[in-house]
């Protein structure tokens, strides 16, 4: 699906005091941007911010990261956190490429959340899932202690291929639901993908799956 330009989005994503514009200067030392030790968490591709900034809102004392590949997109968050007319200090975001996720973050985070990551279905693409073994491989060090990986999703290829690709990797499943929609359970925090394809009567897969160090 090819994304709409939004005029003006650069520049208002960069006048955004929750930007970090220099991501990698902060690699290993976040925890000094956010100037406490609290845990960071950080959700891969955030959309339009509804996820990062509802778990921010409700756990202060987690430091919240959310990264966004398009501007147009990223924007849009940010027009969200300025509705809030409050000061969110526990949340950060960045405009980056996944790809680069580890030239960013070094021993530091405690979570990371795939929220309805591009199932990228042919073959050919299979190194743009964020569940490829390029993408675990690069996670290896960003873990500040053992690694925790959540994941949701409403593609089922997609969901079965994570579990096998995570699997062969060494991690061990902690929780799995084949329809949270079903599950009803009350600390869920939705995404706007989940709160639309939840609407339609779609099934939600989540994962959770950790590895120690």
């Amino acid at each position: 699906m090819r994304l709409k330009k939004v005029k003006g989005a650069k520049e208002k994503i960069e006048k955004s005091p929750y930007l970090i514009k220099d991501p990698s200067t902060h690699r290993g030392k976040f925890n000094k941007l956010f100037n406490n030790s609290n845990p960071i968490r950080v959700e891969i591709g955030m959309g339009k911010g509804n996820f990062i900034l509802n778990n921010a809102l409700k756990y202060p004392n987690i430091n919240f990261i959310g990264i966004e590949k398009y501007d147009s997109v990223l924007v849009r968050a940010v027009e969200k956190i300025e509705e809030q007319n409050i000061d969110i200090p526990n949340l950060k975001l960045i405009c980056m490429d996944a790809s680069l996720i580890d030239t960013v973050f070094k021993n530091e985070i405690d979570v990371i959340f795939l929220n309805f990551s591009d199932p990228w279905p042919k073959n050919r693409h299979e190194n743009r899932r964020l569940t490829s073994p390029i993408f675990l491989d690069k996670y290896k060090n960003l873990f500040k202690g053992e690694r925790k990986i959540i994941l949701k999703t409403d593609n089922r290829k997609f969901f079965e291929y994570s579990i096998t690709s995570f699997s062969e990797h060494g991690y061990q499943i902690k929780d799995i639901s084949l329809n949270l929609n079903e599950d009803n359970d009350p600390l869920n925090i939705k995404t706007e993908y989940e709160e639309k394809f939840s609407l339609k009567g779609l099934s939600i897969y989540k994962l959770e799956v950790m590895q120690k160090r």
